[in-house]
């Protein structure tokens, strides 16, 4: 039977022109990012909610999914917390599959076929992005930007960890941060009359009575479809659409492109807001007792739409002293001392005490290894937090109000008493991602929390913390309803059970 061509190999044909000396490389890097992308689509499939699975039936050589039409997948016992790639193969009907796009193909399920076009564009850019990777490891980077360079693999259990649909072989290696380019922003000219400007925009990005906003490359020439005279040099984070730029400010930017799940815009109440979320946040901040700041939001502009928007921050690095090094918990991964399970118990007693003590001021941050970020002593002990894009953060008036702290003017939609909400808000994103993904496995995650929790206050929060299922995103259910607003989840084995 005749099949489409894929990306894999879209993605060698563009090589061989734009970079023939990774054409070896990437071919080789081929079956090992494979084996990534399965391992992550197999925890969807042994763990979340897919309406066409009937079924999950333990073995004694692994586990196997029984879906609805009668048909049996079989593949090893999952470990939903691993960030290895053990899973290079899983056999449906007997049929062995080791490309995770050509398994979701023939599983034949409602929109199935599209995250299979995501999944064959994840294993081709992170075959890509491994490729592009020096010879051998570097000393430690001394730049926040170079920290955020180092995160190769995109997230840790999204099956669409590096898809880029829409972007070029060329476009990635321009402006994704793994290729560790200088990206040049434009600057569009909006009369200061036509924009919503909130917080003190800087001079360097104005032209007399016009607002200079900066827009990403790819966003000016895919959907603005312009050209721009004036330009502003970044070094790309993990997001790929913040960059540092080269005074040290961190600038956000509107891309709209699906990226993993969402697309990147920046919706016209968020810039509204963000001077008044970034104060909450600093004040919320100052009752840690000097374990986390917040980088403070220092201007948003949009015109109107959610294709031109951006907000700058201050860099996170700023809340570094002297000896100290800042580094998104993602990057902790490339250093080696998560090996260590004293080390991680350390870290996840520090990451807890504050995400428990906000939680309990009525703020749930959504502390996955991109918002996150520790600093780290000269000796390596993780001594502080800083947070960063409050965008997904969950507020409850209800527990402010019981603090006695003022709720400020925020959109609704980042209110909510719901404590299931608020709890799935922190627990998902702090503990089955930033804390799994950095232990990189159930066992090591679970002596990591057995020792930390042993010296956290007892509170409701934490008892929910230790007493039941770990809540966790259904990524990849969400990718296959389309029609769905909003988050979907699943329940993972609580390590502390």
């Amino acid at each position: 039977m005749h099949r489409p061509p894929t990306a894999e190999a879209g993605v060698a044909d563009e090589l061989s022109v734009v970079r023939p000396d990774l054409a070896a490389r990437y071919a080789a890097e081929l079956p090992a990012a494979r084996a990534a992308v399965l391992t992550r689509l197999w925890r969807a499939l042994t763990h979340e909610p897919l309406p066409w699975i009937e079924g999950r039936v333990p073995g004694p050589d692994g586990v196997t999914v029984r879906l609805r039409d009668g048909r049996r997948l079989h593949g090893p016992a999952p470990d939903p917390y691993a960030t290895a790639a053990y899973v290079t193969a899983v056999r449906l009907d007997g049929v062995p599959y080791d490309r995770p796009a050509q398994l979701m193909t023939d599983l034949a399920v409602p929109h199935g076929a599209e995250l299979a076009v995501d999944l064959d564009h994840s294993a081709a850019s992170l075959a890509l992005s491994r490729a592009a990777q020096p010879a051998r490891p570097e000393e430690w980077p001394e730049k926040d930007w170079e920290w955020e360079q180092r995160v190769v693999d995109g997230h840790p259990y999204h099956p669409n960890c590096r898809s880029r649909p829409g972007f070029s072989v060329a476009e990635q290696l321009a402006h994704a941060p793994e290729h560790r380019p200088v990206v040049e922003l434009g600057l569009v000219p909006v009369p200061a009359e036509a924009c919503l400007v909130t917080g003190a925009w800087p001079d360097r990005m104005r032209d007399g009575r016009r607002v200079l906003i900066p827009v990403h490359p790819w966003q000016a020439a895919h959907v603005l479809k312009r050209t721009c005279e004036e330009r502003l040099t970044g070094h790309p984070l993990m997001s790929l659409r913040t960059l540092a730029l080269d005074d040290g400010v961190h600038v956000k930017t509107a891309l709209s492109a699906r990226l993993t799940s969402s697309v990147r815009d920046i919706s016209v109440p968020s810039v509204a807001a963000s001077m008044t979320l970034s104060a909450f946040a600093e004040e919320l901040a100052a009752r840690t007792d000097g374990l986390m700041h917040v980088t403070r939001t220092l201007g948003a502009v949009t015109d109107g739409s959610p294709d031109l928007a951006a907000v700058l921050r201050e860099s996170p690095g700023e809340y570094g002293g002297a000896g100290e090094r800042v580094l998104p918990v993602a990057a902790l991964a490339y250093t080696g001392l998560a090996r260590s399970a004293a080390w991680l118990g350390e870290f996840a007693r520090l990451t807890l005490t504050v995400g428990l003590r906000l939680l309990d001021l009525g703020v749930a941050l959504e502390a996955h290894g991109q918002n996150l970020l520790v600093v780290l002593s000269g000796s390596g002990t993780p001594v502080r937090l800083v947070y960063r894009d409050l965008a997904d953060i969950r507020v409850s008036p209800a527990r402010l109000a019981r603090h006695g702290i003022p709720v400020p003017e925020l959109p609704a939609r980042i209110l909510t008493d719901d404590v299931t909400a608020l709890r799935r808000k922190l627990f998902g994103s702090l503990v089955a991602g930033a804390l799994a993904a950095t232990a990189g496995s159930g066992p090591a995650l679970e002596e990591a929390l057995q020792s930390a929790v042993r010296e956290l206050p007892r509170t409701p929060d934490l008892a929910a913390l230790c007493g039941e299922p770990l809540p966790v995103k259904a990524l990849t259910l969400m990718r296959l309803s389309p029609g769905r607003v909003g988050d979907l989840w699943t329940e993972l084995p609580n390590p502390l059970l």
